[in-house]
């Protein structure tokens, strides 16, 4: 099956695209795509991965779902579009980048400057019905984005997992802690962050320490 993806992704999951399970997802999505209102735009479900080709990435966050709000989703776990009121994750995630390494929050909550500097956002699941979280989940999108982190971990080195919440860190179980550093934290959901555990946490500055020591370009965050 011939998929519109980053071609160095394209690569590595080709052979995914040949599994049984895959033109399945791909009748599922483009079903609901056809009959009811779905998140992101059909043109930005392998957002992560075109913004954020294999060979330049050097940090992966892991979401679950898109956002299922009109005009949210871009593709970008945690991202959305420019103009839209940025989420209340996002807004506790700019919040500890602040306090963490001294970055303004900015207006905007379109993450796409970090995808091109090499930061994977990539969701668990791609695509989502419109006001119905987790609707698209367990069709098959789960095993693709395994797929995807275990071709990172074994074929790379010295990434940057950023694993946030139970079900992202349960996600993480493939990677390789000897060949790549793991960050784990509290979901930066209003819920999960006001029990502690998210604030303070410092992932920005200790992925950038990390990135420095081994040669690599920091991020701007």
């Amino acid at each position: 099956m011939k998929v519109a993806i980053e071609p160095s992704w394209q690569q590595r999951l080709q052979d995914e695209f040949e599994k049984p399970y895959f033109p399945k997802l791909v009748e599922f999505v483009r079903e609901e795509y056809t009959t009811q209102r779905c998140y992101p735009p059909g043109k930005l479900i392998f957002n992560a991965f075109d913004k954020c080709p294999f060979d330049q990435t050097k940090v992966v966050i892991l979401g679950q779902d898109p956002y299922h709000g009109e005009g949210q989703a871009n593709g970008l776990a945690f991202s959305v579009n420019d103009g839209i009121t940025k989420p209340p994750s996002l807004v506790n995630i700019f919040k500890e980048i602040l306090d963490d390494v001294g970055t303004p929050i900015p207006k905007s909550g379109n993450l796409e400057r970090w995808a091109v500097q090499g930061v994977l956002l990539l969701n668990a699941t791609l695509t989502v019905r419109a006001n119905q979280a987790g609707s698209h989940q367990n069709k098959g999108w789960e095993t693709f984005t395994d797929a995807a982190i275990r071709h990172l971990s074994d074929e790379k080195e010295n990434l940057v997992f950023l694993l946030w919440g139970a079900y992202a860190q349960k996600k993480g179980a493939v990677i390789d802690g000897t060949k790549h550093l793991i960050l784990k934290a509290k979901h930066p959901s209003p819920m999960a962050a006001q029990w502690g555990g998210w604030f303070g946490n410092k992932h920005f500055s200790q992925t950038n320490a990390y990135l420095k020591s081994k040669g690599l370009k920091e991020i701007e965050w």
